[in-house]
């Protein structure tokens, strides 16, 4: 499935079929990211629900601590 993801074109896996899916691929699932999908912000209740399509646009901001 292609996508594009923070403003870049990605092509993944099919077995990528929700927010949560996309979130394991990219080892994100054990972050804190805020994620829209095509300029809808999505409440982290909705990752595991929402499915993904070709040709989505998704932006994922997560948080990296340091010092």
């Amino acid at each position: 499935m292609n996508l594009i993801i923070n403003s870049d074109e990605v092509l993944v896996d099919e077995e990528v079929d929700t927010v949560v899916d996309l979130l394991s691929y990219f080892e994100l699932d054990q972050k804190v990211a805020i994620v829209e999908l095509n300029r809808v912000i999505l409440e982290k209740s909705m990752h595991a629900e929402t499915r993904l399509a070709n040709g989505d646009v998704v932006e994922i901001v997560h948080f990296v601590g340091g010092g």
